[in-house]
């Protein structure tokens, strides 16, 4: 195997905005896409060998968990029916890519609050006891503990219609999809994170404008920095 091929990366790039555009392109266009899109082609750009998966979940929502995904995974896998081996075969997709992947990037917009049902939809399926996590009620200590191998980054990329939801800011508190999405990817094993987004999105003045050139701006840094960490861990 050649050193090109032992640094070959694989990137999974979700996004969950209901709009299909980017902004910038389309006066209606999602800003969390415009930024997820911006970091995944910077990142290929500079490292063309790496793979990039790519799945939208605001295009082809996941199935939401029911009594009968509930069922099924919480059944042994050699005792499981065909329905339901069959029911839980989305969700092995979606956990297969995730385990394959070593940086996730989550184009998230805020929707009231939270992120998009869509984007839930996802976290619900892959936050798999005995797949992304393990639980032993008689385990010394803590019962639970992650199952992702460790390594893999998480960055979310979002859009707020208000502003002030960062730490210290004046809705700080009412955040819940940065830390949505932070807590449970963490409990699985994801816990290397960074975040940024776009706000003033309902304002649509100058300032919307700063803070898109901001965020592009820490998008760039970001990916120019990642890469740098990169290139002294992997032979590139």
């Amino acid at each position: 195997m050649n050193a090109l091929e032992k640094s070959r990366l694989r990137i999974l790039h979700i996004d969950s905005s209901a709009r299909l555009s980017l902004s910038g392109q389309d006066r209606h266009g999602s800003h969390s896409r415009r930024l997820s899109a911006r970091l995944t082609s910077r990142w290929s750009s500079a490292r063309p060998q790496d793979d990039v998966v790519y799945r939208d979940v605001g295009v082809a929502p996941p199935s939401h968990v029911d009594a009968d995904w509930i069922a099924a995974a919480f059944s042994p896998p050699g005792r499981r029916s065909d329905e339901q081996r069959a029911r839980l075969a989305e969700s092995d997709r979606l956990v297969a890519e995730l385990v394959a992947a070593d940086l996730v990037v989550v184009g998230a917009p805020m929707y009231n609050f939270g992120m998009p049902a869509p984007l839930k939809a996802w976290l619900d399926n892959i936050v798999r006891v005995g797949v992304t996590f393990g639980f032993d009620r008689a385990r010394a200590g803590e019962p639970y503990w992650p199952m992702l191998s460790p390594g893999k980054r998480l960055i979310i990329l979002g859009a707020r219609g208000d502003y002030g939801y960062d730490p210290g800011g004046r809705q700080a508190d009412v955040n819940f999809v940065e830390a949505g999405l932070k807590a449970p990817l963490a409990y699985i094993g994801l816990r290397d994170a960074d975040s940024i987004a776009v706000e003033f999105d309902e304002f649509a003045d100058e300032r919307l404008a700063r803070s898109i050139a901001a965020a592009e701006s820490r998008v760039d840094a970001l990916v120019d920095r990642l890469l740098a960490d990169l290139e002294e861990r992997l032979p590139v």
